[in-house]
């Protein structure tokens, strides 16, 4: 008979190069992911940018630009020749793709990616008006017929829902405004008599080149001149 010995610290040993190993490929994953995002939100942070300053017709320059929170934010300031705004600030809004969980997380609760415009204006309002725009939809919840039904498709002009009986008469211009662009994708706009007295948020799957951030830029200022009218 022949005893067998059975060294089990070597196996031990063998399992924690295992562990290693694949502790040390995680993290090469992860580096390379952050990395790879990191400059992905950073060339498109810089295209928004471009995009802007184009959209000025070489009446405006972006500067400062500083990223923040992992390449998710980008803070920049504008210098524009315009007789409506001063002191233009934007802040863009990315997703956090260089930090997989946030990134999940900001998928599951589908926080959209955003510009935030801010400014002050060469009249002050006279006024505080916050406008959110919301979007809803539904279905009926009766069972289909077999029969076939003719639908009527209307398309209704916009709801507003307001926390006062009445409101001045020189928001009266700013609010037609504001319902003439109801296909842009602003997500909510703000007066207020200090600063900044402008601030408004648009959705950037509304921006796609230069062209349709001119039209933003546009309706900025259209809403500016309409918050003015009486001062003019």
């Amino acid at each position: 008979m022949h005893s067998r010995t059975y060294d089990f610290r070597s196996r031990g040993s063998v399992g924690r190069l295992v562990l290693i190993d694949a502790a040390a490929a995680v993290a090469v994953l992860l580096a390379a992911w952050y990395a790879w995002f990191v400059h992905y939100n950073r060339r498109r942070g810089a295209a928004l940018l471009e995009w802007v300053q184009a959209a000025c017709l070489g009446k405006g320059r972006i500067f400062a630009a500083e990223w923040r929170a992992s390449s998710s934010q980008l803070k920049a300031s504008l210098r524009l020749s315009s007789r409506w705004f001063e002191d233009i600030r934007l802040t863009i809004r990315l997703l956090p793709r260089a930090l997989p969980v946030q990134w999940l997380l900001s998928r599951w609760r589908k926080q959209g990616e955003t510009l935030t415009f801010e400014a002050d204006l060469g009249f002050a309002p006279t006024f505080s008006l916050d406008v959110i725009r919301r979007r809803w939809s539904g279905h009926s919840q009766q069972e289909r017929s077999t029969a076939a039904r003719v639908w009527t498709i209307a398309r209704p002009g916009p709801v507003i829902l307001t926390t006062k009986d009445d409101w001045p008469l020189e928001l009266t211009p700013l609010i037609n405004a504001l319902t003439s662009w109801r296909d842009k994708d602003f997500l909510s706009v703000r007066f207020n008599p200090t600063s900044p007295h402008f601030t408004a948020t648009v959705s950037l799957e509304s921006l796609s080149d230069e062209s349709t951030t001119a039209a933003v830029l546009g309706l900025f200022r259209e809403l500016a001149m309409s918050s003015s009218a009486k001062q003019h």
